[in-house]
């Protein structure tokens, strides 16, 4: 007499042999993750929570240096229409009085003046979230929270555009040494990130 029996019905036919022989070994490898298994998912999800990590920490840094350039470029602007407007450019290295004069109310040589706003305030950041219209020491700050720095024409020959502004860069340090011409020093290592405004 021939029996036919289907794969399913042999595999329960032998798990059940097995747990009637073996009654406590179901029960002892099914309770949980053993000391190895858990190490190594932890180890895994360590590893890519520092990747994700590292992801979004040079995205930030991409973001930030974009909105740096984007900043410069507007300063660089407004500068222009401030020489157009007053003759010169504000004739300071102090960042709140540059400040001063791109929201209209001082002077290239920094007299008091009353003239248009060449900047919008709400659209850059403060230090210490100063209002300028309010607070006379208030300075421009860089995505990193660093003032932009700003020199006038200071020696001769000066071949640069009348002026220096910049950003200290990621890393929120700079040697701010002009070299002959008004140009940024490049070669100190503190300059290697800085950012600057570009004249045409």
């Amino acid at each position: 007499m021939l029996f036919l029996f289907s794969p399913s019905s042999v595999c329960r036919r032998l798990i059940g042999r097995a747990e009637t022989r073996y009654p406590n070994c179901r029960s002892r490898y099914s309770s949980g993750f053993t000391l190895l298994e858990l190490l190594t998912v932890i180890a895994i999800v360590a590893t890519l929570a520092g990747l994700v990590v590292g992801v979004g920490r040079r995205a930030s840094e991409s973001g930030y240096t974009a909105r740096a350039k984007a900043e410069l470029a507007v300063l660089s602007v407004a500068l222009e229409n401030y020489q157009r407007l007053c003759g010169d450019y504000p004739q300071t290295n102090d960042g709140a009085q540059l400040l001063q004069s791109l929201i209209g109310r001082r002077g290239p040589h920094n007299e008091v003046l009353t003239t248009r706003r060449l900047i919008e305030t709400d659209r850059f950041t403060t230090q210490g979230v100063l209002d300028p219209s309010v607070n006379s020491s208030a300075v421009l700050i860089d995505p990193w929270g660093q003032p932009y720095r700003y020199a006038y024409k200071s020696q001769s020959p000066w071949n640069n555009f009348s002026y220096v502004l910049y950003s200290a860069g990621p890393d929120r340090r700079d040697s701010p040494t002009l070299l002959i011409g008004g140009l940024l020093d490049p070669i100190p290592p503190d300059n290697a990130d800085n950012l600057a405004a570009t004249h045409d």
